[in-house]
């Protein structure tokens, strides 16, 4: 049977944080019931249609999925269960921001198979967690931390942010540091960007000095990260994605290769087959019909579809398999990209090795710009 990932997205949240532009907003209780219920009826609508697939991930993203009551999360679960073919060692993971879980909450989850936390930290540094507009400091994430582990959850993200206004590599690497030796299973580092339209984007429209690193900084950190946690037993296998052997996060690794996914909820994005389409980004709209919901399809040409899987399978430490690009496309990959390929293998920023293209050290300082050549 052909994989299948599934994404839930759960688009509420105590306090929008000053960078974020995902689509969540807070709420009462019983908006997040009837948003459940909406959720669970799109589910009942389009699940026959996947009646040939198996599900190998299921992922909880928001917002903040621990913020709403875990038997909301749990019906979702139990519903996709019964319509659903899932994989027997299937990854089902929950987002989840310190201080929005509690020990019934997490004892309910493991109870329905939640087998991975991702837990949204960003820093050790409780004055950078203020810059950010976060809700919690880093006390209330070492509780929320220890109640995972007490509860039995052995794969747990934890989620990090350089770059933040006012932050050094050194102020960066004493947060890294502080984490990997708590020994999460998995561990994201982003580089903070600022989005039109959040507060601290605004600002930064406004004038105000931000104090934010230049790029030359910026490559500094983004070495000593890899450095910095290869010292302490993990392995970058994605360019800002560092983890302990096989605790790779296998929903990550299913997008960057392209593996059919599904989404459900408010603005949730699907790929399938070669169509790309998402839902409405209005809650009341879905609320009300969540069966009418979608917008923004595309139909992907092949050569779309060819530029995905090189400027996303590149993202990937093991880059790109010759040999799968032929069996996906008939094609081989030095007809349709020989150019660009001999360009950047020729400047050092690509490297051949058997089956396999993939960026070097070099190339992921400048990835963007390769990764826009294939497009």
């Amino acid at each position: 049977m052909k994989k299948l990932e599934l994404y839930i997205h759960i688009p509420f949240c105590v306090a929008k944080c000053a960078y974020c532009d995902f689509y969540s907003m807070p709420v009462d209780n019983d908006t997040k019931s009837d948003y459940v219920d909406a959720v669970i009826k799109q589910i009942n609508r389009e699940s026959p249609s996947h009646s040939h697939y198996i599900v190998s991930s299921i992922y909880f993203g928001g917002g903040t999925p621990s913020s709403v009551e875990p038997e909301l999360l749990m019906k979702i679960i139990d519903n996709i269960r019964i319509k659903y073919n899932l994989a027997e060692d299937c990854e089902i993971t929950v987002e989840c921001n310190p201080g929005t879980v509690t020990k019934y909450g997490l004892r309910c989850y493991r109870e329905h198979g939640v087998n991975r936390l991702s837990f949204g930290l960003q820093s050790a540094n409780d004055s950078e967690l203020r810059m950010l507009g976060r809700i919690h400091n880093f006390s209330d994430f070492c509780d929320s931390y220890q109640k995972a582990r007490m509860e039995g959850f052995d794969n747990i993200n934890v989620d990090l942010i350089s770059s933040i206004p006012g932050q050094h590599a050194a102020d960066f690497k004493k947060t890294l540091q502080t984490v990997a030796m708590l020994k999460p299973e998995h561990i994201s580092a982003y580089s903070l960007i600022l989005e039109e339209g959040t507060p601290l984007y605004e600002r930064y429209a406004a004038g105000e000095d931000l104090k934010l690193p230049d790029e030359e900084e910026e490559r500094v950190i983004y070495h000593m990260t890899a450095e910095v946690l290869a010292k302490y037993g993990y392995r970058q296998y994605e360019i800002s994605n560092y983890s302990k052997p096989g605790y790779e996060c296998r929903h990550n690794i299913g997008y960057w290769d392209r593996t059919e996914y599904f989404g459900y909820g408010v603005s949730a994005a699907s790929l399938m087959g070669n169509r790309r389409f998402s839902v409405i980004k209005d809650i009341k709209a879905y609320i009300k019909s969540p069966l009418n919901c979608y917008t923004e399809e595309d139909i992907l040409t092949e050569q779309d579809a060819m530029a995905e899987f090189m400027y996303l399978g590149l993202r990937m430490n093991r880059g790109v398999s010759i040999a799968d690009f032929k069996n996906r496309f008939g094609r081989h990959i030095e007809n349709v990209y020989g150019d660009v390929l001999q360009r950047y293998c020729g400047s050092g920023h690509l490297l051949v090795a058997e089956d396999r293209i993939m960026l070097s050290e070099s190339g992921r300082d400048v990835s963007n710009y390769i990764f826009a050549d294939f497009i």
